[in-house]
């Protein structure tokens, strides 16, 4: 295929840093934590000597700005993995420099809006996160899907960071709205039907599309481990979650995002009846 660069770099630098042409087609993206609160020009700086033996195909720098390290025909070094590069396009965001590495809103918008277009030009209609390593490596994508992988399933590292990890069902869900590859959106509250599923961005396990809740919290009820949401992928109600979950489950779920962030995450547990001290009190001696 002809291979494309973004429209939405605003600064070049490229790097010397990559092994020439992919031998695979680009299916995959992987977006990575700086660890650092770095400008695009200092991110592809970072990639500039030939020493440094690492580069990445964009990078987001701190006030949102995309710049383009190595083109997307080429294989960028940011993975520790040759397979993973040679189908990922791979992005460096600019972050906090300890965990859970966090992003500011205008870092994030911007890796929605880059995503979207990578996988527009790539002929992509849909972005998966499968949320699991074996899972996403051992599967084949459809023709017009694109899967998010991360850094740490190939190397002993935290990156992308709990921050983003935690959002990428939210970020794949984005980008499939924008997409328009699915038939119930983000963007569809109008509509006000409630989704049965196991997390908001497992959309392959849904049960069903409800208008009245009263009968997605009875589907939720008869699938244990299945949660209602609305189409903003807020859990409605926790109908079918057992409330005898552990707090290692319970922490699992809230890195896998389904729980939400912030104060949203702390009213959802606390609603679903759940021990929200003890649940961050735990996140915190992990991240230690």
């Amino acid at each position: 295929m002809a291979y494309t660069n973004s429209n939405l770099v605003s600064y070049t630098k490229l790097s010397p840093n990559h092994s020439g042409q992919r031998t695979h087609s680009i299916d995959r993206i992987t977006p990575h934590c700086v660890v650092g609160q770095l400008s695009c020009e200092s991110i592809c700086g970072c990639f500039s000597s030939p020493s440094r033996q690492a580069s990445c195909n964009y990078g987001i720098g701190n006030d949102g700005r995309i710049a383009l390290c190595v083109e997307e025909k080429n294989r960028s070094w940011c993975s520790s993995s040759n397979a993973n590069d040679q189908r990922a396009v791979t992005i460096e965001c600019a972050s906090d420099v300890s965990e859970p590495y966090a992003m500011n809103n205008v870092v994030y918008d911007s890796l929605v809006k880059l995503c979207t277009d990578i996988c527009k030009r790539n002929g992509k209609k849909k972005l998966l996160w499968l949320a699991d390593k074996n899972k996403t490596l051992n599967y084949t994508p459809k023709s017009d899907e694109m899967v998010l992988t991360v850094h740490r399933w190939f190397a002993n590292k935290s990156c992308p960071g709990n921050w983003l990890y935690a959002r990428l069902g939210d970020l794949a869900a984005k980008v499939t709205a924008n997409l328009d590859g699915s038939s119930v959106t983000p963007h569809a509250a109008t509509t006000g039907l409630y989704l049965v599923r196991k997390s908001w961005a497992d959309a392959k396990s849904q049960k069903g599309a409800f208008k009245s809740l009263d009968n997605a919290k009875k589907c939720a009820a008869s699938n244990p481990g299945y949660y209602v949401f609305d189409v903003d992928g807020n859990v409605v109600n926790e109908i079918g979650i057992s409330s005898t979950k552990t707090v290692d489950e319970l922490v699992k779920e809230v890195i896998k995002g389904v729980w939400g962030s912030g104060a949203d995450r702390k009213a959802r547990l606390t609603a679903a009846g759940h021990d929200y001290a003890k649940v961050q009190k735990r996140i915190n001696e992990l991240l230690k």
